[in-house]
This record gives C-alpha cells, sequence and structure tokens, in this order.
C-alpha cells in the first residue's frame, strides 16, 4: 500500500513519469495520443483565453496533482489524482502552488485516448463528483461527442454543433463543440 509521500518520492526519482495514487496503488501512466493531447491543449487555451483576463481561476493540464479527500477515515488512504484539465475557482486557490493542491477541482475534464476505457473514465468522474467537484466532462474523439455529468443528474451529451456553457462556473464562456477536434490541413 503506496502513500502520497511515497509517490512524491518515485516522482523525484523519475521526474519524467506522469503517476496517480489510486486506492494505495501507483498508477504510471504513458503519453497520451496525438489528437486527444492536441483537444486537450485546445480546451486548456480556450479556457485559459476566458479564465485569465477575468481572474475566475486556474486551468491547469493533466501533470496538475490534486490530493483529494478521503472517503475513510485513513488519512494515509487519499489518493493523488491529474484530470487531463483542470479548473479552480480563484476564491479556492488564490495563489499557486508548487506542491499537489489538497482540493477537488470545480471543473474537471478527461480526454478519451486511444487505449481508455469510457468506464474507467466515468468511474475516475464519478469519484470528482462525489468528492465535490461541479462539473466533470468527458470528451470521445472516436465519438465526437462530449458528456457533461453533474452529481446525481444524468449526462448531457453534446455534439458538434452543440454549446457547452458553464454559467455556474464560467459565467458568459461558451465553446462550439466542433472547434475542439483537431483541424484537418489541405
Amino acid at each position: 500500500m503506496f502513500t502520497i509521500a511515497d509517490l512524491e518520492q518515485l516522482q523525484a526519482e523519475h521526474p519524467e513519469w506522469q503517476m496517480e495514487l489510486v486506492d494505495g496503488s501507483i498508477l504510471v501512466m504513458g503519453p497520451s495520443d496525438y489528437i486527444s493531447e492536441e483537444i486537450g491543449a485546445e480546451l486548456i487555451r480556450l479556457l485559459g483565453n476566458w479564465v485569465r483576463p477575468r481572474k475566475l481561476g486556474r486551468v491547469t493540464g493533466s501533470s496538475a496533482g490534486f490530493i483529494l479527500p478521503s472517503l475513510e477515515t485513513n488519512h494515509e488512504k487519499r489518493n493523488l489524482r491529474a484530470p487531463d484539465v483542470s479548473f479552480v475557482r480563484a476564491d479556492r486557490l488564490k495563489t499557486s502552488k508548487r506542491d499537489f493542491v489538497e482540493l477537488v477541482p470545480d471543473l474537471m475534464v478527461e480526454i478519451k485516448s486511444k487505449s481508455d476505457r469510457v468506464k474507467t473514465l466515468e468511474e475516475k468522474i464519478k469519484l470528482f463528483l462525489e468528492l465535490g467537484c461541479t462539473v466533470g466532462i468527458l470528451i470521445d474523439p472516436d465519438e465526437l461527442i462530449l458528456k457533461v455529468y453533474r452529481l446525481n443528474q444524468a449526462p448531457v451529451i453534446l455534439q458538434n454543433n452543440d454549446k457547452l456553457t458553464l454559467p455556474d462556473l464560467l459565467p458568459g464562456w461558451e465553446l462550439t463543440i466542433s472547434e475542439l477536434w483537431p483541424p484537418v490541413f489541405e
């Protein structure tokens, strides 16, 4: 059974590895496929361009780790997870930290890579929602859809011409889903 301290030590020894701590096991992730990473980079850019000038909060990518609260009383059983894209409201994280942050992001996004299983990603989103995340999003480039999850609600499925809005987190921001997909250059 590994702890966050064990993961931090491994991370110091192997900074090139991307790892998460899940229920006492350390998961080492390989690099994403190109399309998934391009979608993540575009979403981070679009969110950041809206969030930063308005000082709404912080947008991070898949290397930002979140120490999640434990659902148990044993403090050592906390998980450290890293969504592909995250947003934390400014009032919850006034200054950036050099370490992992001990909080649940307000928005977390998972982008299905070629090797991912949708069920596993949905379980990760569900955990974040149960711990206090307001919105979880699953982007599936294979199906060209985006699913919006909220606690105790059915997911909302958005397709190419649909618009994603999150007025409770990002007032005024909207994204046409087709803007996420990588362009084809002729």
